[in-house]
Formats: structure tokens, sequence, C-alpha cells
């Protein structure tokens, strides 16, 4: 399986961004998709997860109330909505396949990451 995340780039703070994850090489929708992000210098944290349905999210503490899952079974592409972004929301963000625990080591496929950078 193969995943190519896209979207990031330089927001300012307070706006908004919309990363996608395109996977190709499994059936899309027999899998739980999550999303996590590495600050620099810091360990990789999970930011959110979506059943394979879609109709189940869980979401970190700091991404509660501001970003948003969601997926496109036809697509094969899940989306991670930001919005209110904070500089401390500067990270690289991963997509990975197959669980919608917060560990990552319960997931099998990784992306590359895409870069978000959020100045204040």
């Amino acid at each position: 399986v193969q995943l190519q995340a896209s979207g990031g780039g330089l927001v300012q703070a307070g706006g908004f961004l919309r990363l996608t994850c395109a996977i190709s090489g499994r059936t899309f929708r027999w899998y739980s998709m999550g999303w996590f992000r590495q600050a620099p210098g810091k360990e990789r944290e999970f930011v959110g997860a979506i059943s394979r349905s879609g109709s189940s999210t869980n979401y970190a503490d700091s991404a509660k109330d501001r970003f948003t899952i969601s997926r496109d079974n036809a697509k094969n592409t899940v989306y991670l909505r930001m919005n209110s972004l904070k500089s401390e929301d500067t990270a690289v963000y991963y997509c990975a396949v197959g669980s919608t625990s917060p560990w990552a080591k319960d997931y099998t496929n990784w992306g590359q990451g895409t870069l978000v950078t959020v100045s204040s």
C-alpha cells in the first residue's frame, strides 16, 4: 500500500488548511485511518483517526473542536480539515493505515508526511 499526503503549507495563525491522504494498493474501505504529526524536536503524536465506514472518529485533545477527519471511500482518500490553526500546530503531518488507536505502533503503513507551518 502507498499513501500520499498533501495539502500542507504556510498559513497564518487562525487560518485553516485541509490535508489530503490518497491511498493506493489496497481496498481502502477495509481500513481505519489515522493522522499523526511530529513537530521539530518532538515525538510523533496522534491527531485523530476515522473508522472504516467513516461513522466514527476520535481525536487528541489538542485537535478536538478544531480538526475534522473525513473520508471518501470512492476516492480512496482521507482528509484532515484543520481550523483555527495555532503556531503549536506546526509539524509534519502523516497519515497512516490500519487502526483508530492513538498509538503509532498499531498502524501498518505510513505516508511520507506533509509540512504544515503556522506563523504567528
